[in-house]
């Protein structure tokens, strides 16, 4: 019998297949900054009544959370932009000293049809900031692929207390429009 993710048509609805996935793997606490890129995953979340949610108002308090969380027996996501990396290095430095379980998911920016230039810089740094501060980067460019990695991505974390980053290729999130 076929998962429904086999049966989705994951190049469109890959949001709706990582939440499933997400689910599945025990994650009950999402911190999220407000993206576009998140948009329909931070709906899905919001919307379970066994899912506690908080909005940040910067990316390091969702590191924060995530210990807390978990020191607390609940599995976490930070969900976050690319640029929001350069907001919280040094407080990822937390998990990673301290080892315990860590999983975030970064959608890219400055890649693929950028159109702002601010955006840039931070995108082409985030992958080797990440491996710099000890967290393992795994990196995604289909609905297909992104639901696999996040499976695997949250095993590693909450099996292994490992630190894990999945970055989220610009071109499958389509480009943006303003």
């Amino acid at each position: 019998m076929q998962s429904a993710a086999e049966i989705r048509d994951l190049s469109s609805d890959w949001p709706v297949a990582l939440y499933d996935t997400l689910r599945t793997a025990g994650v009950s606490h999402m911190s999220y900054v407000p993206d576009a890129g998140h948009s329909t995953l931070i709906k899905l979340f919001n919307a379970d009544p066994d899912v506690v949610t908080n909005v940040l108002t910067t990316e390091e308090e969702g590191v924060a959370i995530a210990a807390g969380s978990w020191l607390g027996g609940k599995r976490s996501v930070l969900l976050m932009q690319s640029s929001g990396v350069g907001n919280c290095i040094n407080m990822l430095s937390l998990p990673v000293q301290a080892r315990f379980p860590f999983l975030t998911l970064v959608t890219m920016r400055g890649e693929w049809a950028e159109f702002n230039p601010w955006q840039v810089p931070m995108g082409q740094a985030t992958q080797a900031a990440l491996e710099a501060i000890g967290l393992t980067v795994l990196r995604a460019e289909t609905g297909a692929d992104l639901v696999e990695t996040v499976a695997q991505a949250a095993a590693m974390a909450f099996d292994a207390d490992q630190q894990i980053a999945v970055l989220i290729g610009q071109r499958l999130l389509g480009k943006k429009k303003w």
